[in-house]
């Protein structure tokens, strides 16, 4: 990305002098996009304000550098897995890592200026402004040494890593997400600070790619997500040769001859564990200081995330949030959904509330894990009395084919109504199958109906229907297509 062009002198030569808008959306990431292109469509004149790239966490540093490296890794790691394949002899890949991350940000400089710097001339009536830092005043939003002016406001400024609190940590040169997937040169080895779902991507990834990778975290990966599925998904891990250490508690970081040292705890035993680069991705943290919020009145967790309502209002009238930096969930569609639902409340054009019951979600390891609805120990806090069906992948007539039974499905329904309430898979393509069980969770379906839906054989999405019939069937002893 060429960081010498300054993003409004791409984006806009729209006079700004009036200072006076219908919107004022701070924040020109995802978020912000989606507001001010919603607001823009419905005639209104919309000032964005930058805060920090253009594009977001997103485009620039999250989604689409990750997953083009982890796509990469995926290709490296094909050959080397071949061998399941009777007839097939293994191979490896050389990887040249400049070469990878130079490929992948010229991707990202190539999606940047199409779907953000591009995108903005089409809109007439949006102006880009970004003179330095923003605050929320009376009236309006100061920047640039003036006040620009509009009756409603949107914050999307988004979120940053997390550094935790670790002695001596911030005497360690560490890498977040993004330093790592710029790292010029590859490293020999890494530790993985988070077994959340960047840890799980980033520390894959690297290590397909060549890198000795160590996974650490204070519970188990993928804390969120049903017991059964955090197993599959590590065990999947340390049979790729990741050392997964999980159940630890902390204790200092420090520099050593040739990298770095991490000094753990666990069942009252001090670990010593040594590598060359420390990666921390131990979540996120909202972009909501020095905005001036409690000054207005505008209310923050203990995260610094902005309380929001199902209308995506903030506690100031006039004022309200989407994105990361809200207290709702961390995904770049979710953002620009819950701005599309503030803007329409703003403006008062179609009455919306933020709505996730049917959110699916993705970890883009290998196999993919994904999931959406409530989970078991979900369901039953929020009272249900539940049902459950597990099958694992050698069920599942695709993966058997595809030599790769690495994985689970769980699904939960209602005992007393059969309704399905959620479900979780980790398989090759459970990022493709879980919309499948997105649109069932939507129309409220039954396990029974899902059970009985006619699905194409072969296929990994069939493995929500042998689980469905996992209920009440032992889908062991059906023949093909059977049920």
């Amino acid at each position: 990305m060429d960081q010498t062009v300054k993003e409004h002198d791409c984006c806009s030569s729209k006079d700004v002098g009036a200072d006076s808008y219908d919107l004022i959306v701070v924040g020109a990431g995802s978020a912000g996009f989606s507001a001010s292109i919603t607001a823009a469509e419905a005639g209104k004149r919309v000032a964005l304000v930058g805060h920090g790239t253009i594009g977001g966490t997103c485009v620039n540093v999250g989604c689409v550098p990750s997953k083009a490296m982890i796509r990469a890794a995926e290709a490296a790691h094909g050959g080397a897995s071949a061998a399941r394949f009777p007839g097939i002899a293994s191979c490896e890949h050389a990887v040249d890592w400049p070469a990878v991350v130079k490929g992948t940000t010229d991707l990202v400089a190539e999606m940047w200026h199409k779907k953000y710097i591009d995108l903005l001339p089409a809109y007439e009536n949006v102006t880009y402004i970004e003179d330095g830092p923003a605050r929320l005043v009376e009236g309006g939003v100061a920047v640039g040494g003036r006040v620009i002016s509009a009756p409603r406001i949107l914050i999307a400024t988004g979120s940053r890593p997390h550094q935790p609190a670790i002695k001596g940590i911030d005497t360690v040169e560490t890498l977040d997400s993004t330093g790592l997937l710029t790292l010029p040169d590859r490293p020999e080895s890494i530790i993985v600070l988070g077994g959340g779902y960047i840890g799980c991507e980033l520390a894959q990834m690297a290590s397909r790619l060549g890198v000795k990778v160590t996974l650490v975290t204070r519970s188990r990966l993928l804390p969120g997500a049903e017991p059964e599925v955090a197993q599959a998904l590590t065990q999947a891990l340390k049979t790729e040769g990741i050392a997964v250490e999980t159940g630890l508690a902390y204790v200092s970081a420090a520099k050593a001859a040739g990298g770095v040292i991490l000094t753990v705890e666990r069942d009252g035993k001090t670990e010593v564990l040594s590598a060359e680069r420390l990666v921390v991705t131990t979540g996120r943290v909202a972009n909501s200081e020095n905005l001036g919020l409690e000054d207005l009145g505008i209310e923050t967790d203990a995260r610094g995330s902005i309380k929001v309502g199902p209308d995506m209002a903030t506690t100031r009238a006039g004022v309200w949030a989407a994105g990361d930096v809200t207290d709702r969930d961390q995904f770049v569609y979710m953002a620009a959904y819950g701005a599309k639902v503030a803007i329409n409340n703003a403006l008062g054009l179609e009455p919306m509330r933020y709505e996730n019951a049917a959110m699916p979600w993705v970890v883009f390891t290998d196999p993919q894990v994904a999931g959406v609805g409530v989970s078991e120990a979900g369901a039953k806090a929020a009272g249900h009395e539940v049902k459950i069906s597990v099958i694992t992948l050698d069920n599942v007539p695709r993966a058997a084919a595809a030599r790769n039974t690495r994985g689970v499905i769980k699904l939960v329904a209602d005992a007393k109504t059969d309704r399905l309430l959620g479900g979780q898979i980790v398989a090759p393509e459970g990022s493709d199958t879980i919309q499948t069980l997105a649109m069932a969770l939507k129309f409220g379906m039954t396990s029974k109906a899902l059970g009985e839906t006619i699905f194409p054989y072969l296929t990994t999405v069939e493995g929500l229907k042998l689980a469905a019939q996992t209920f009440d069937k032992d889908v062991a002893k059906l023949s093909c297509c059977a049920g």
